[in-house]
This record gives structure tokens, sequence and C-alpha cells, in this order.
């Protein structure tokens, strides 16, 4: 019998399942973050998260409102400063993979937190970088997870905050002590992974009951697709009953009960 689930729940399972035991995460806030968290209440107990503000091996009992939430520290083995963090931890290739959300993303997996529209009359200030660059550029490799549509999913994102493969797909080319990059999009939809060679982005594996002609209007490039198209698995009982209640115990923290 087919289980009931939402798209969103299908985006996060997917994304955690991306997620292996034993990896060293470095976890960005909001989707990220509760995907990291999902993998490892689940298949990938033995996962090391870390979070901009130095926590390390976090284990939260539930998600974080951001990097400076008092639950990362207080369930963390331990904290350092940041830019031990950044300099040791991360700039020191002990990061396998980096997590991270956005507001806007590319062909070539570029991703926009800076701004809509032109640099010098925005339409629209986004939040900045923050950490993402640097992590992008120095973890062995980059997750991305966000819900699909054409206002995020650009041919070309207004501003690079973080480095994708840059405007031609040879951003990385040549450039040493520097991380694979973007391996793996999640999104609402479907996973996209880098062409090989041109390191566009394309749909290796569509979410049940989601069609080509979905991705194709939720996508703001002439998106390419797969020979052979896979379908994503479904969640588990498992995996959504874990899911909701990470979700159900972070709603009532944050809202005081």
């Amino acid at each position: 019998m087919s289980l009931e689930y939402t798209s969103a729940e299908m985006m996060s399972v997917t994304a955690a399942r991306a997620l292996k035991n034993g990896m060293t995460c470095f976890v960005g806030i909001g989707l990220p973050s509760e995907a990291a968290n999902l993998a490892r209440l689940t298949h990938a107990p033995e996962v090391v998260l870390i979070y901009e503000s130095g926590t390390l091996q976090t284990k939260p009992d539930v998600l974080p409102l951001s990097i400076g939430d008092g639950e990362l520290c207080e369930t963390a083995l331990t904290t350092v400063s940041v830019p031990e963090m950044f300099r040791y931890w991360l700039q020191g290739g002990k990061v396998s993979v980096g997590f991270l959300g956005t507001a806007q993303i590319d062909r070539f997996a570029n991703l926009n937190t800076t701004l809509i529209g032109d640099y010098r009359e925005p339409k629209v200030r986004l939040p900045g970088g923050g950490g993402a660059p640097e992590i992008a550029t120095n973890a062995g490799e980059v997750f991305i997870t966000l819900k699909h549509s054409k206002r995020a999913f650009v041919k070309d994102v207004d501003f690079i905050t973080t480095l994708g493969f840059g405007r031609d797909g040879k951003g990385r080319d040549g450039v040493p002590n520097i991380g694979k990059g973007p391996t793996r999009v999640i999104t609402d939809l479907c996973v996209m992974k880098p062409d090989p060679e041109t390191k566009e982005l394309v749909v290796v594996s569509l979410h049940p009951n989601v069609t080509r002609e979905d991705v194709i209007e939720a996508t703001g490039w002439e998106i390419r697709f797969a020979e052979s198209l896979e379908t994503t698995p479904e969640p588990s009982a498992h995996e959504l009953e874990i899911l909701r209640e990470l979700k159900a115990r972070t709603e009532r923290k944050h809202a005081g009960e």
C-alpha cells in the first residue's frame, strides 16, 4: 500500500538519503538542517554534523532557528571558535560534504543569496553568503536542496554568491585545493546532477508522480534529462514517522510549550 506524503517530505527524505554514515557534514540552516538531522536519526547515526557557529558533532533534539540557536551548542560534543571552524576544519580538508540551501540556482549550480535584480539597484536584498562561499569551495563535495520553481531555478543567477561551476561551467578548472563542488541538487520534484563534461545540471531522477513536463515548467532554462532517467524511491513509513516527530517537537519547542 502506497504511503501518503507531501512533496516537501519527499524532498527532505531524498536529501537525507544522500548523506552516508561516517560523513562529516557542514550543515546550512533550513532544509539542509532538516535533511541532515533526519539522516542522523535514521540510516546514518554516525554522521558528524557541523554548524557555522563552531559546534562539532551536534545532535539537536529540535531543528535550530539559526546557527546561533542554543540547541546546537547544548547538544554538541564541543564548540570551537568560528576562525578555528573555518581555518582548521573546513579549509583543512576535514569536511566531506557541505549541505546548502539558496534563493536562486542556475544551470551551472551557482548559488545566489545576495540580491535579486541589478546589483546597484536591487529589487530585493537577500541575507548574503554567510559561510556558504567557503563551504562550497573547501568541502569535498556539495549537496543543495530547495523547492523547485522558475523563481529559484534561473538560467543565470543575478549574482554569484557561492560558486558552483561559474558562468560557463569552467569556474573550478585549474584551481588548486578546491572541492568537487555541487554533486547533486535535490528538489521537491527531482534530483539533478552536473553533466561530467559541461557541468550543466541534468535531471537524473524524477520523484513519484512527477512528470518531465512538471520539471520543465518549473525550470527557467531548457532543462535536460538523463538518458536512463530513474524514479526516486518513495519515503518509508519509518522515515516519515521520524521526520514528522522531529518537526512536531520543533514546533512545540519554538512555540514555548
